[in-house]
């Protein structure tokens, strides 16, 4: 008897456990599953947006991590859909990101109110950990014009088309003249500043801070009157005609929209023009979303109105303000569609689970455009207003 109690006493903390364990998990499930459902998602289901969850540990970690938890989970191959940018869609037209809190997302918002997470030395991060990933890899899911931004699909049919209709748009925006110098903060793989030199005959000057870009961009301008700065946007100097800002934004955070507005500010001649190509959001926040801070964009956060409201005002005069988003829709898509295409080339370097998360992030953007919770901004500023007044180009 004497052991039989003592046999009991080993193994009651092990059922106790246990008991929390699945207790936890029927937590976990009935609340995960309840939000799915009310996005129209069943599990198991047999739509296209419908989810299948192969490891039942998918609900704690939704739970606890939200939306880091579910990116991570379909990394692992926890989870699986036929459609995941409709999926994703789903959830975002049911609100379901406003439905929870993770401990990920707290730590976040703390460090972007307690510091400046895109000083020179930490914006680095981004251009190490994302844009030297490789640029055999970014030509073959961006096509010939080598475009990282939203396309323009307006009497588009192909990829290329749209690019090109989109930096073409940037040029008449600018009312680009031959001659004209034009500064470029953030410059990628330098389409654009060729696309400027040669087709509207201006000189250019770039910037960026990703090696890999720069080389790139050297390279595909030889000959141009470009010249291509390895370096930050805040150490742009000298005296322009114009200047553009695509797809730099991002990677700026609300701390330092000031600088960025100065910098294009003090480097433009009077009644001189300034274009800003940004994704934006529909609230204000100052971090971005936990999983793709982790795993694509380090640092990264998306403008409000109200946040770049306040920094062009007293500086320059809005001329025009044009949303694109529905755009980018079409533009990710088609990125992912090269990039799952051309896969089995970069298969043994990169790993199933980058494969995971390349989907995961092309994807759950389109979803996300197209639920129209982001969304994609041209914006046209001029130094001191334009003589005559500005009209607008679409």
């Amino acid at each position: 008897m004497e052991t039989d109690r003592e046999n009991i006493q080993i193994r009651s903390p092990d059922l106790t456990h246990s008991f929390k364990n699945i207790l936890s998990l029927k937590i976990a499930k009935e609340k995960i599953t309840r939000l799915l459902n009310d996005a129209g998602i069943t599990v198991q289901g047999g739509n296209a947006w419908d989810i299948d969850i192969h490891d039942e540990r998918f609900y704690n970690r939704v739970l606890l991590k939200w939306t880091l938890g579910f990116g991570e989970s379909y990394m692992d191959g926890w989870w699986d859909t036929e459609s995941l940018d409709q999926l994703v869609c789903k959830l975002y037209l049911a609100n379901t990101d406003g439905k929870g809190n993770s401990l990920p997302g707290a730590i976040d918002l703390c460090r972007s109110r307690l510091i400046n997470c895109q000083t020179k030395s930490r914006s680095q991060k981004v251009a190490h950990v994302h844009y030297d990933l490789g640029n055999d890899m970014y030509a073959e899911m961006l096509g010939k014009t080598m475009q990282y931004t939203c396309a323009y699909w307006k009497e588009a049919e192909t990829l290329d088309e749209a690019q090109e209709n989109k930096l073409d748009l940037i040029c008449r925006k600018l009312h680009l003249q031959k001659g004209e110098r034009v500064l470029e903060l953030g410059c990628g793989w330098g389409g654009f500043a060729r696309f400027a030199a040669e087709k509207y005959g201006v000189e250019v000057d770039a910037y960026n801070i990703s090696r890999e870009q720069v080389k790139f961009a050297r390279e595909l301008n030889r000959g141009l009157p470009v010249t291509i700065h390895l370096a930050d946007y805040r150490d742009a100097a000298g005296s322009y005609d114009k200047v553009a800002a695509i797809g730099l934004c991002e990677h700026v955070g609300y701390k330092n929209y000031p600088t960025l507005m100065n910098v294009a500010h003090r480097c433009l001649k009077p009644h001189g023009l300034f274009l800003l190509h940004t994704i934006a959001n529909n609230f204000t926040t100052t971090y971005c979303d936990p999983w793709f801070n982790k795993y694509i964009f380090p640092e990264g956060m998306l403008p409000s109105v109200r946040q770049l409201g306040e920094t062009i005002e007293g500086l320059f005069v809005m001329e025009d303000w044009h949303n694109f988003g529905p755009d980018y829709d079409d533009t990710l898509l088609a990125w992912y569609h090269n990039f799952d295409r051309s896969w089995d080339r970069y298969r043994e370097q990169y790993g199933e689970r980058f494969y995971r998360m390349w989907k995961f992030y092309l994807l759950s953007l389109a979803g996300s455009f197209r639920a129209r919770r982001i969304q994609l901004w041209q914006i046209v500023m001029s130094k001191n207003g334009l003589p005559g007044g500005y009209e607008s180009v679409r």
